[in-house]
């Protein structure tokens, strides 16, 4: 599996990370730039996991990943693949949170995707040849947008 480990430092404190990860409803689209609303879809929501859908669009079609979240231990959240078009079962994304010392977060993610189509694999090598830029600006994307709807 192609393993990237990015951190990304936030000005919003870990509970609000937390939570806008967590975040199941129909705004989180809006909040996450890797999640195109058509191919958002919500199955079940627990008291410490979730299985959803979530996808994007790509040159040439959509990638999708029926994932399974997993928030049980309460400074991570690990979205596990159970179904995908572009990357293996089990493949997995962590993000652990915890206070980065100035009253924000620091966010450690893991990004471990095996790919199994065309679109997987350049879009692993991508995160892999870029040390994960892709993943971190994805995230620090999505923390500025609720930065700036005054969250947190």
């Amino acid at each position: 599996m192609p393993k990237v480990e990015v951190v990304v430092d936030s000005r919003l404190p870990p509970a609000t990370v937390r939570e806008a990860l967590l975040n199941f409803g129909p705004s989180r689209p809006d909040i996450w730039p890797g999640i195109h609303a058509p191919l958002y879809e919500v199955y079940e929501v627990g008291d410490t996991y979730a299985d959803i859908k979530e996808g994007n669009k790509v040159p040439g079609g959509v990638i999708w990943a029926k994932e399974h979240y997993d928030w049980a231990n309460h400074d991570t959240v690990t979205w596990t693949v159970r179904e995908s078009n572009f990357c293996a079962p089990g493949s997995y994304v962590s993000a652990r949170i915890t206070p980065n010392g100035s009253n924000g977060s620091r966010i450690h993610v893991t990004w471990n995707r095996t790919p199994t189509s065309l679109v997987g694999r350049v879009a692993a090598f991508m995160v892999v040849a870029t040390r994960g830029a892709p993943v971190a600006s994805s995230l620090r994307m999505g923390l500025k947008r609720l930065e700036a709807n005054g969250v947190g």
